[in-house]
């Protein structure tokens, strides 16, 4: 049993080095923290920074090279640096949790979820048939309506927002006095990520949990935490209530972390994003000054040989800055030029998707993932894609870049041009048109080739060039995406991943594309490396005039890069329309839903909307209107039978919806009041 006052979890000038090729190199450097009873706590910062290894140090999980070398970590008081084997394991069974950032590999694919849940009540000494009984109530707890089919389930048979909450059921099975939680929501919708966070936010009230959040999403730390650490290259650098220092950063790097962030309505003709030059220290650097010293814009000569102590801003918050007086006045980015980033419509749309549907054949059955979808993609424009998981987003794109075929009577066209079903049979002037940059660069770019051979290959097979012809075009490649030339010759594991994303969208560019798909292009990197990646993806429009379709989950970055926004439900367009259009009420109320699940750093968000159970399946779709089973403006028979047409509702701005558009401007000044039951 804890002592009353005593934290959950405290660390003490804690230090961790990995051994790497016989040398000692130090991850964090003397971090002190800690989570009092029933509190919360997020830590942030970029890739490297060392929050998951004080994770997995907490956890005793580091991996054989990693060790503690000095410092405490006390969990409820007792020293868990000092424990034996035989402690740890009673301490994860009992008191300490953790939910991995990746659901799908925190479960064993080849066994059933219930058994797996079931499995931590059996460690804690229940039978077979309580532990299963256990299992289903924990299911139920986490808001899985149908457990006892899910439990019969495989975790390939769960969508990613299921699989996370039946890991979070796991690691609350224990009734933990610490729940460590490890990118939670990265990858997932916004309704999705919503209901997770407002998951554990229930739970932590529920069972008293402390929780340590971590996190490079600024606005779920705002909404999920008490009290935030600022952690870069190994030390903690900043420090307080998550308000104060959200709201007043009085660090360089904190400071450049929330500029990075496109919010308040950013869009990319007239603002640009503010980025952190540099990159972070080399494993282990020594560093005698303040670690931030080598990339801060007023770092002085004491900052790169003096180490600051923290300096105490009032109300509990710190700053590890001799200057941090002046954090706030950090230069701003220069915004683009006037005109600079101005869209050019041409004479006509670069493609156009007329009747578009795509049937999958499914165990049976068929599975409609694109149904009569008509939009046009004009030239210089971006046109942002969104939607829950299962709409239809990654389907369209497959179907435009001909990698899936869609069915008869789909058209397809580029420059007015019909476009054969399948890439293999269209010609190397339409495969360079349309390009792409994956979500993950990791899995894109074959590992064993340098980036010269990557990016030369494609300007061989797109373009035709060899030789000095090819050198040439390549390095100017390069010096477009932003990529050092002297790394040409690297390989992809020796990069980064903002390093490995310029090269997949340099390969991308290789051949002169008229459209380039970008799906998920930044949703797996820190905020810095998005900022960065965005700017590219702005100021390659604006010098080549190449159009994107972006699929993106992150609605502020849609807004910021997009010209005009088409939200997909179930396989249909619901809503299409100029950005600030379709972002500003009035708009679908699918779209409504998706946008109040944002949460904000400034912490004012829409009145939420939740929207009642799982997306439907696609081979069995509701009646009417698609959305009316989960709609919280549903207006009774009409929508359960009929299914509105697309309709121009005013200018350039249509919707799939039987309430017209006054009325639903009135609906959405207030929250909805006829909400189905729980949505409220």
């Amino acid at each position: 049993m804890t002592a009353i006052g005593v934290p959950a979890i405290e660390l003490e000038d804690l230090e961790v080095v990995y051994r790497v090729r016989g040398v000692d190199r130090r991850v964090l450097r003397g971090v002190s923290l800690s989570v009092g009873q029933g509190g919360s706590y997020g830590l942030v910062g970029e890739s490297g920074c060392g929050k998951t290894t004080a994770a997995f140090a907490i956890m005793r999980y580091l991996p054989r090279n990693g060790r503690v070398v000095a410092g405490s970590i006390r969990v409820g008081g007792e020293d868990l640096v000092a424990m034996d084997d035989a402690r740890v394991r009673r301490l994860r069974a009992t008191t300490l949790s953790m939910v991995y950032q990746n659901p799908g590999t925190a479960l064993n694919p080849s066994i059933r979820v219930g058994a797996q849940v079931a499995e931590a009540f059996t460690i804690a000494g229940a039978g077979k048939d309580a532990a299963a009984a256990r299992a289903r109530e924990m299911l139920e707890k986490v808001q899985i309506s149908d457990p006892a089919s899910v439990m019969r389930r495989y975790p390939h048979q769960l969508s990613g927002g299921m699989q996370q909450r039946v890991v979070i059921a796991m690691a609350l099975a224990s009734d933990p006095t610490l729940l460590i939680l490890d990118e939670p929501t990265t990858g997932l919708d916004p309704t999705v990520e919503a209901e997770v966070l407002d998951l554990v936010a229930r739970l932590r009230a529920e069972f008293g949990t402390s929780v340590l959040f971590i996190s490079h999403n600024l606005a779920v730390i705002r909404k999920m935490c008490e009290r935030v650490g600022v952690l870069y290259a190994g030390r903690l650098v900043e420090e307080g209530p998550a308000q104060s220092i959200l709201a007043d950063p009085r660090h360089p790097y904190t400071v450049g972390l929330l500029r990075c962030i496109p919010r308040g309505g950013l869009r990319k003709d007239r603002h640009r994003l503010d980025t952190i030059p540099g990159l972070l220290p080399q494993l282990g650097a020594e560093l005698p000054g303040c670690v931030f010293a080598g990339r801060c814009a007023i770092a002085r000569e004491v900052c790169h040989t003096d180490e600051p102590p923290f300096h105490a801003i009032g109300g509990g918050h710190s700053s590890r800055c001799h200057f941090h007086e002046e954090a706030a006045a950090l230069p701003r980015a220069e915004p683009p030029p006037a005109g600079a980033r101005a869209r050019t419509n041409g004479s006509g749309p670069v493609v156009r998707l007329e009747h578009t549907s795509k049937t999958f054949r499914q165990e049976g059955h068929d599975v409609r993932a694109l149904v009569d979808v008509d939009v046009a993609i004009r030239p210089g424009e971006t046109l942002g894609l969104v939607g829950e998981s299962g709409s239809g987003k990654t389907t369209l794109a497959r179907v435009l870049l001909g990698l899936t075929a869609p069915d008869g009577g789909s058209t397809v066209q580029l420059d007015d041009e019909p476009l054969a079903p399948r890439i293999v049979k269209r010609d190397p002037t339409q495969v360079r048109a349309l390009q792409i940059v994956f979500q993950n660069p990791d899995s894109a770019l074959n590992r064993r080739f340098s980036i010269r051979r990557i990016i030369g290959r494609a300007l061989t097979k797109l373009v035709g060039l060899r030789g000095d012809e090819r050198e040439q075009r390549l390095l100017t490649i390069a010096e477009a995406v932003r990529f050092d030339q002297r790394l040409l010759s690297a390989k992809p594991v020796q990069l980064s991943g903002g390093l490995k994303q310029r090269v997949a969208i340099g390969r991308a560019f290789a051949g002169d594309p008229r459209l380039v798909v970008c799906d998920e292009p930044t949703s797996a990197l820190d905020v810095s490396v998005q900022a960065a990646i965005l700017n590219l993806l702005a100021d390659l429009q604006a010098d080549e005039g190449v159009t994107y379709l972006f699929i993106s989950h992150d609605l502020g970055v849609v807004r910021y890069l997009s010209d005009r926004i088409a939200v997909l439900y179930l396989g249909r367009l619901m809503e299409l329309g100029e950005a600030e259009t379709v972002f500003e009420a009035p708009h679908h109320p699918y779209t409504e839903a998706l946008l109040s699940a944002v949460p904000t750093i400034e912490g004012a968000e829409r009145p939420r909307i939740r929207l009642e159970g799982e997306i439907p399946s696609a081979a069995d779709p509701p009646s009417g209107c698609v959305f009316h089973t989960r709609c919280p403006r549903k207006l009774g028979a009409i929508c359960e039978q009929e299914e509105p047409p697309l309709a121009e509702v005013e200018d350039g701005h249509l919707m799939r919806c039987h309430i017209p558009i006054d009325e639903l401007r009135a609906l959405q000044a207030t929250p909805p009041d006829r909400a189905p039951a729980g949505t409220r």
